[in-house]
């Protein structure tokens, strides 16, 4: 997943900058007028977007979830917050509560932060649902793949970015959420996408 620098690099576009700015401005008008947080960590608060989607694919955050989520939050945090309270934990509790409201807000931002980054019309390929894909050509298409959309991607579905070839266990109900999502976020006929959500164990 993305560090700290990683999120402060990739908000230095003006297109994401601006766009960051916005929402931020929004969302604490309409959901949290107390909120206290750099453009830097609600950006972070964004890019949690996706991982928080998944978790609350059943409706509800799980415990095991939550702690999931607020160790992501305070690996991308600006300066590390292990001592007092971190603004992008507090924050993410605002998302959880109204995440449906403003799931598709923060996806358009990513979409401009991944635009600003790669383009991802170079990345896609006729991909047929029903194509059998081994493990050897997944592992394969991960080499092949440029390295900033797999960190976008582990960010958004991984703990670790090693969990890129190993095997992923969801449910079915969040792994549905988790296809739909990448969807969403233009990955639908990325192959990387498409063998990743193929590979992942459903039990």
């Amino acid at each position: 997943m993305f560090t700290e620098y990683e999120i402060e690099t990739l908000i230095e576009s003006d297109e994401v900058k601006d766009a960051t700015a916005a929402l931020k401005k929004e969302f604490i008008k309409k959901e949290a007028p107390y909120l206290e947080i750099s453009d830097a960590d609600f950006f972070s608060l964004i890019m949690l977007a996706p991982t928080v989607g998944v978790a609350l694919a059943n409706g509800s955050v799980s415990l095991f979830e939550e702690m999931a989520l607020n160790k992501k939050a305070r690996k991308l945090s600006k300066g590390g917050y292990f001592l007092k309270k971190d603004p992008v934990v507090f924050a993410l509790k605002y998302l959880i509560k109204k995440y449906d409201d403003w799931e598709d807000r923060f996806f358009d931002v990513i979409k401009i932060a991944m635009a600003a980054s790669f383009d991802i019309k170079s990345l896609e390929r006729d991909v047929s649902q029903e194509q059998e894909v081994s493990f050897e050509e997944y592992k394969k298409e991960v080499l092949k793949t440029p390295y900033i959309f797999i960190r976008f991607m582990a960010s958004f579905f991984m703990e670790e970015d090693e969990d890129i070839i190993n095997n992923t266990t969801m449910s079915k109900t969040d792994h549905k959420r988790l296809v739909e999502i990448g969807e969403k976020l233009g990955f639908k006929n990325v192959p990387i996408f498409q063998y990743f959500q193929k590979h992942i164990n459903i039990k």
